[in-house]
């Protein structure tokens, strides 16, 4: 018997990560535990708080019976009021936001519920692979928008082609940005409304790094503060809480939208389970674990940025996310740059950048630059800035 996978499964690569991760495989080969830059999977426990109300919540839902589909009002109330909180937006926990098992699964179906075969959706590069490959198992087409350092790190709307526009029903943008750590002001939000009002396409927010800021002037806002007709926002316990094995998130905005994603969702899955949820809810009425998240990460980018700058290297310091985009030496691909690293006496795994790339007209927007995660421990940061600070460059 002949077993063949589907033409959509057959256009698709590898994912990305999982590269990186048989490059840390070849490392460990040779008995050399390397410092894993490459994923951005914390390494840092899950809070003791979260943790003990799981413990109690299994216990709570002993009788477990299959969850809601969209999430119990109890999570979607908690959302509501964290958002209220945070980004002082009213949400309608009833009618206007959605559980998920995190965010991916959300991001990777959306798509279905608004694309019909031969629609475009308008999708960052780099940005993260579910925007593209949700877009392919729709039948719908992706239309990349490269991020680079000349446009800002900012899609250029105005470029794209008329016919193009006509035929799109999503537009994709994700700050602070995953992997160019750029924020997003009210100028360029409201520019990004505005063209969605204007040619009747969903805005899709992706915005699993709302947390992640190392200065309280440059904190990030939510989409949402300036609209929510066609708009909806993604967000997870993730990152900020260190949940990322919990698999539980939310999406949130447009009512209409909201009605339309649960349709879809409901005929896929069976909902994120209770005591999940319940943890979830702790995790949102905890605010001074994600202070000194911030906290941490801060002193891992400063450790991490400084050392790559005393080895004569671009300061790409960045403002937001977990992430430093690196801009490589001009005589070096991003490929030779992130196998120099992997160097045992290195053995840091950084991902390179064309690898979370798509190239648009023969150029990937991603030549040039590496992604650091600043995933691994504070202690391991200070190992690998002192290996790094001694790369002249």
């Amino acid at each position: 018997m002949m077993i063949e996978a589907s033409k959509r499964v057959q256009s698709i690569g590898s994912y990305a990560f999982a590269d990186v991760d048989n490059e840390v495989e070849k490392l460990k080969k040779q008995d050399i535990i390397p410092i894993d830059f490459g994923v951005g999977d914390p390494k840092e426990q899950t809070p003791g708080i979260i943790r003990n109300y799981t413990k109690r919540a299994i216990d709570k839902k002993r009788s477990s019976g299959y969850p809601s589909y969209i999430g119990s009002l109890e999570f979607r109330e908690s959302v509501a009021n964290w958002n209220k909180k945070r980004f002082n937006i009213d949400l309608d926990p009833k009618t206007e936001i959605s559980s998920t098992a995190g965010s991916k699964e959300a991001v990777f179906n959306f798509a279905e519920g608004f694309v019909n075969p031969g629609d475009y959706v308008l999708c960052p590069t780099p940005g993260y692979p579910p925007y593209s490959r949700g877009t392919l198992f729709a039948e719908g087409k992706s239309y990349f928008m490269p991020l680079t350092k000349e446009n800002n790190f900012y899609p250029e709307l105005e470029k794209i082609p008329a016919e193009i526009v006509k035929k799109s029903k999503i537009l994709w943008i994700n700050y602070p940005n995953n992997p160019t750590t750029q924020t997003a002001s009210k100028e360029f939000f409201k520019k990004v409304i505005d063209f969605g009002h204007d040619n009747n396409i969903i805005i899709a927010s992706d915005e699993p790094y709302s947390e992640f800021y190392y200065n309280e002037d440059d904190k990030p806002i939510s989409i949402l503060e300036l609209d929510r007709e066609g708009i909806v926002v993604f967000n997870s316990l993730s990152k900020r809480s260190f949940m990322t094995t919990y698999r539980v998130g939310w999406i949130a905005g447009d009512a209409e939208i909201i009605k339309i994603f649960r349709k879809v969702k409901t005929n896929i899955d069976s909902g994120t389970s209770t005591f999940l949820q319940d943890a979830a809810i702790a995790a949102y009425e905890d605010e001074s674990h994600v202070k000194l998240m911030r906290e941490n990460y801060k002193r891992k980018r400063d450790l991490v940025c400084k050392a790559l700058v005393e080895a004569g290297l671009e300061d790409c310091t960045p403002k937001a996310t977990m992430y430093i985009w690196q801009k490589v030496p001009e005589k070096m691909t991003s490929v030779d740059f992130a196998k120099k690293l992997l160097d045992p006496k290195i053995a840091c795994v950084v991902t390179p950048g064309p690898w979370i790339s798509d190239p648009v007209d023969g150029l990937n927007p991603g030549d040039g630059y590496v992604r650091f995660a600043l995933v691994p421990t504070i202690n391991d940061c200070k190992i690998a800035a002192d290996k790094l600070r001694n790369l002249k460059f």
